[in-house]
């Protein structure tokens, strides 16, 4: 099946690492001409040359993805390079755990700017020019979270609520001018993100022992299994599916 986004100019935010990377990987290797959004400090530029030595076609564009003057620059800068964005994955996120009451203010801004505001800025900033090269496909990486709430976890499950919701009201408004917008819900997974959720989790006394886990969804989620989910979503073959909430949980939220 390898081509199934050739032609396809990918934006990929938090595309340096974990499942992000993982997405980077792939969308690459089916013909993605992928632009990589992540942190100054991130691994970005490295993947992006290692990509690029295997005959990719592939640049980093360092950002802030909750600073809206940055990610209007890394916008730009893979327009530049490889034309209209006809897929984004808004995958930057960041992770907030903690017994409600003693979270911060701050904590809870920090949570909002990046996991939400950021599909803002980066959608607000793609749109225009996805729409005047016919359409394209928006994934947004939200999560079990989303519905299943957590105990210690108030402030990162508020923020896929909100994650859930954007993705779906995007596909509402602009169906008719070529748009997918989904929304992708992984279970726990196997990158050090989600390792640091657990271990998180568990310091606090939640059960997310590796027997826990089993019962909840069988095993771990890998990375390249939500890259394959977002290849899917971002594909052709996913023509129809618009406004859907895609669990990748293995049964999780079906208990």
């Amino acid at each position: 099946m390898i081509g199934r986004l050739k032609g396809k100019v990918a934006l990929i935010t938090g595309g340096a690492g974990g499942c992000g990377l993982a997405a980077s990987e792939l969308f690459a290797a089916e013909g993605a001409r992928v632009g990589i959004v992540d942190l100054p400090h991130s691994n970005g530029a490295e993947v992006a040359k290692r990509l690029r030595d295997a005959g990719h076609d592939v640049i980093f564009a360092p950002a802030d993805v909750s600073d809206a003057a940055q990610v209007k620059e890394a916008v730009q800068f893979v327009e530049a390079a490889f034309g209209p964005i006809t897929v984004l994955m808004n995958h930057a996120g960041i992770l907030a755990a903690a017994p409600f009451l003693e979270t911060t203010e701050e904590e809870w801004d920090r949570i909002m700017a990046v996991n939400v505001k950021s599909m803002f800025l980066v959608t607000k900033a793609v749109l225009p020019g996805m729409i005047g090269s016919g359409g394209g496909s928006i994934i947004s990486t939200s999560s079990i979270s989303a519905v299943a709430g957590t105990p210690m976890e108030v402030l990162y499950c508020t923020s896929k609520g909100a994650c859930h919701m954007f993705a779906r009201a995007i596909a509402v408004e602009f169906r008719d001018r070529g748009i997918r917008s989904n929304a992708l819900c992984p279970g726990f997974i196997a990158t050090a993100h989600g390792l640091r959720e657990i271990d998180t989790l568990g310091k606090y006394g939640v059960d997310v022992s590796e027997s826990a886990i089993a019962a909840a969804q069988g095993r771990l989620c890998k990375p390249q299994e939500i890259a394959s989910a977002a290849l899917f979503l971002a594909s052709d073959d996913a023509s129809f599916i618009n406004g859907a909430h895609l669990f990748a949980d293995n049964g999780y939220t079906a208990i």
